[in-house]
């Protein structure tokens, strides 16, 4: 059944998670090559753009709880690509080597992750789709 067909395709809550999971699970099929769940790869990418960001602004960047961070971070240094330095309140994350090593596969991954989306949507769709998502996202 087509989601325009659902009972409850008139609700936010019911689209927005219709749509995300939908989202998930293509963008893990993207990340799949890296082994990484695909906020894992985001923040390891993070991580590799600014290295010893604080965490704080990675939180900020992924849109998620400190504590969701602090769970991402350890599954990372548990895998060896990342380490962490703390200095008085305030924790910095800095990429390892091996987690340099997998700069281009990321990147290649992030890439495909677009261009899947892209072609389901259309180019035009896609970034009007981006947009709108992001003021939504701002407004609530």
């Amino acid at each position: 059944m087509k989601t325009s067909e659902c009972r409850y395709c008139t609700c936010p809550n019911f689209l927005a998670g219709t749509v995300a999971r939908k989202i998930e699970k293509m963008a893990a099929e993207s990340w799949k090559e890296t082994g990484l769940a695909p906020s894992h790869a985001y923040l390891l990418l993070l991580t590799l753009e600014e290295p010893g960001i604080q965490a704080g602004i990675i939180a900020q960047h992924l849109q998620l709880t400190p504590s969701t961070i602090t769970r991402l971070v350890e599954k990372l240094e548990e895998r060896k690509l990342v380490t962490r330095v703390s200095e008085g309140k305030q924790t910095n994350v800095f990429p390892t080597q091996k987690a340099r090593e997998m700069k281009p596969l990321l990147k290649k991954c992030s890439e495909d992750f677009h261009e899947k989306y892209t072609e389901l949507l259309g180019k035009s769709d896609s970034k009007q789709f981006i947009q709108y998502m992001t003021r939504i996202a701002d407004r609530i």
